[in-house]
């Protein structure tokens, strides 16, 4: 069994490596709203759902960002796994300096940044870092 969101997390990973424009990966819901939440911190200029109606899977293609030749995202780090699942309350969820990075939480009130998280009182398990 794959880790979806491993998997999004490394595509991006390699893409910003040979400083690629752009990087296409398979939809899902969970990878919309992280899409989401890298466009709104920063990390990514864009992304767009492009539905294949051909053999009924959609993907995302996910703009990367880069200023002055140097990627914005410097790095990337998976936290929970199928096989370690990390959860917090929102007074243990960790704090990033918030020029660094962010981390994703998900809460019973949806996919959230570690800042929104602790503002909304939610906890949850950890899914990544990105900074």
């Amino acid at each position: 069994m794959t880790d979806p969101i491993a998997d999004m997390l490394t595509r991006i990973r390699n893409a910003v490596l040979v400083n690629k424009k752009n990087v296409v990966i398979p939809f899902s819901k969970i990878k919309f709203e992280m899409s989401k939440i890298l466009e709104k911190e920063g990390f990514i200029s864009g992304f767009e759902k492009i539905d294949n109606t051909e053999n009924n899977n959609s993907t995302l293609k996910l703009n990367l960002k880069y200023k002055s030749g140097e990627p914005v995202i410097r790095g990337l780090k998976k936290i929970s796994t199928p096989g370690r699942r990390v959860y917090q309350g929102y007074k243990e969820i960790p704090k990033i300096l918030p020029s660094l990075g962010v981390l994703i939480v998900s809460t019973p009130r949806g996919l959230l940044t570690n800042q929104e998280a602790k503002k909304q009182k939610a906890g949850g398990e950890l899914i990544c870092e990105i900074y």
